[in-house]
């Protein structure tokens, strides 16, 4: 069964929502690690809202190891 790109969209902005409360939950339930992956997050925000998009890219790869494809798939969903 394959998944066309609208069946995709709903997910992957479900999957945002998931992200950015999973981000507000570590940051305050102060878990190790949590106040430098909220950082790191919320500079790939900024940089989607500023409209740098291959930066936010960029900086999501490097924090994941995921690849490009994943990382831009990531990064537009939290557009």
């Amino acid at each position: 069964m394959f998944l066309s790109s609208s069946d995709l969209e709903p997910i992957k902005a479900q999957l945002a929502r998931i992200e950015e409360k999973l981000d507000r939950l570590l940051a305050q339930g102060g878990a190790p690690g949590a106040s430098a992956e909220a950082a790191w997050i919320q500079e790939v925000r900024g940089l989607v809202r500023a409209g740098k998009k291959i930066e936010a890219i960029k900086r999501y790869r490097e924090h994941t190891g995921l690849g490009l494809k994943e990382s831009k798939d990531a990064v537009e969903a939290l557009e």
